[in-house]
């Protein structure tokens, strides 16, 4: 199974591709972290906000493989415990199917992509920098499949 992470930006300062890279690397390839960057969409004091959100949608899901598990980070989803994670982990992973992340730019997701959502998964009630939204999944899917896998990284 491959976790696609699909992210909205591009050009991330060196310490966000270090620490994403830091936590990817550690899965194994049973339960691989690919990310997928899609171009922001070019915003300016005169933007159509509303096609933006669109065009940028429409490249996610462009971006997705074919028949994938698509899991929304949303504030307004479900916030799991590290633990609860690791269960929907290892239903991703008995599915034998792909899972899309989906990370919307700055002003969210767009309605497609949202409607094309099994899941929906709050990091958390704060407003995270979209760099460090990276780091935090990447680090938050080791933890978990390192309590699938009784690996001393989690501790509780």
């Amino acid at each position: 199974m491959q976790i696609q992470l699909i992210t909205i930006g591009n050009k991330m300062p060196a310490w966000v591709q270090s620490g994403y890279d830091e936590y990817a690397k550690r899965l194994p390839r049973e339960c691989e972290l690919v990310l997928k960057e899609i171009p922001p969409g070019k915003r300016g004091k005169n933007s159509d906000s509303a096609r933006i959100v669109k065009d940028e949608g429409d490249k996610m899901i462009a971006a997705i493989a074919k028949d994938a598990h698509v899991v929304t980070l949303d504030v307004l989803g479900i916030p799991w415990s590290t633990p609860e994670l690791s269960v929907a982990l290892k239903r991703w992973l008995e599915s034998g199917r792909n899972v899309a992340l989906f990370v919307g730019g700055p002003e969210g997701l767009s309605d497609d992509a949202k409607q094309l959502a099994r899941e929906s998964w709050s990091l958390s009630k704060l407003t995270f920098p979209h760099p460090l939204v990276r780091v935090i999944v990447a680090e938050q899917i080791y933890r978990a499949w390192s309590i699938l896998n009784n690996h001393p990284y989690h501790r509780e």
